[in-house]
């Protein structure tokens, strides 16, 4: 369906895609992942053409789209293309965002357009909304609207760009639920997102892209269970782990707990398993080890967590600094009877004040 061949794009400053080459089948999900600033962004933006890109080739359908002769409008109506903002117009109803490209660039009947704007809206579980405004939407809400409005005109691949990083964690589920239905339903499709849980789940391939290339491409199981690539490998261990630092007793707690979430939320951790990483956190450092540290001293706290890849095994590494060796107590006789629940102690070394926990949600 599409093929790419030797895509560059350069920048004055900067060169997001220095040699892409890939192939796309009809039907295919292909799930975009890397660090940031990696081009990904930029390659989905070259291949509606919403980018120019230096050199190379874009074929959709045979046709090469960076051909002068191209007509380009025809070319983006294959392309459906969901935003990390969402671009709706705030003074036209939801089903008018819907009808409008329809009836302007496909000059579908009223009527018609309407009907087909309830059905879709219907399909993303938000026809009760039709006749509201996107400002009394939620961003869950707002981007399901945006994936109504794209799959409205018909369009032969679906490119989504980050669709979820702008949303609240809780609103995350509803629209990649959303993808996923697409996706069950034979829709070729093209994501850039940081949810690798999705990726793995929904995929039928994956594209790791670094150093401006596709790094790294295969299958979920491939890409997520046995890289082959150092850089791929390094990337992999990353997103399964969340570390944070601590050097003040008035460091940003609330942060902390947000940036948790988000990483449950990545993880596809239930609200028990999130809960009970929160409330373990929460009563070692503020309740165990504020209090002790050292006078005149910041406390020097290391938290990583992790977390298996189906989320079954939960494990939390403290290394902490600036507490005199004996001061913290890790076991039934201390911890009081919610903790004990919720924690089985790996390890405590009170020598290398280290602490190894496993999380029993």
């Amino acid at each position: 369906m599409i093929t790419v061949r030797h895509l560059s794009k350069v920048y004055p400053n900067a060169t997001p895609l220095r040699d892409i080459n890939a192939e796309i089948k009809k039907g295919e999900v292909i799930s975009i992942i890397g660090p940031s600033g990696t081009g990904k962004s930029t390659f989905l933006r070259c291949l509606n053409r919403l980018e120019t890109p230096t050199s190379g080739e874009i074929i959709i359908d045979g046709v090469n789209i960076l051909d002068k002769k191209t007509d380009i409008s025809k070319i983006r109506q294959k392309m459906g293309m969901v935003f990390q903002s969402f671009n709706l117009f705030a003074h036209k109803m939801v089903v008018e965002n819907i009808m409008m490209g329809p009836m302007d660039l496909l000059h579908m009947p009223k009527q018609e357009a309407y009907d087909e704007a309830i059905r879709l809206l219907d399909m993303v579980g938000l026809k009760d909304k039709a006749l509201n405004y996107p400002d009394e939407l939620s961003g869950g809400q707002k981007q399901r609207v945006a994936i109504a409005r794209a799959l409205a005109m018909k369009p032969e691949i679906l490119l989504f760009d980050e669709p979820t990083s702008a949303l609240d964690p809780t609103m995350v589920s509803e629209v990649l639920s959303v993808i996923s239905g697409l996706a069950k339903q034979g829709m070729t499709m093209m994501i850039v997102t940081h949810e690798m849980r999705f990726a793995r789940d929904v995929s039928t391939r994956i594209f790791y892209m670094d150093q401006g290339l596709i790094y790294e491409e295969g299958t979920p199981e491939q890409i997520f269970g046995n890289p082959q690539k150092d850089l791929t490998r390094a990337f992999i261990y990353r997103i399964r782990n969340w570390n944070y630092e601590i050097h003040s007793k008035t460091f940003d707690f609330l942060g902390m707990m947000s940036e948790i979430e988000k990483f449950a939320t990545r993880q596809f951790l239930n609200r028990k398993q999130l809960n009970a990483i929160q409330m373990v956190i929460e009563e070692i450092v503020m309740n165990k080890m504020f209090p002790v540290v050292e006078d005149g001293k910041d406390p020097d706290i290391h938290l990583e967590l992790s977390a298996s890849e189906e989320g079954s095994e939960i494990n939390l590494r403290l290394q902490y600094k600036g507490v005199p060796k004996g001061k913290i107590h890790i076991g039934d006789d201390i911890f009081d009877a919610l903790l004990t629940k919720l924690v089985e102690v790996q390890k405590h070394d009170s020598e290398a004040r280290l602490i190894e926990l496993k999380i029993l949600a």
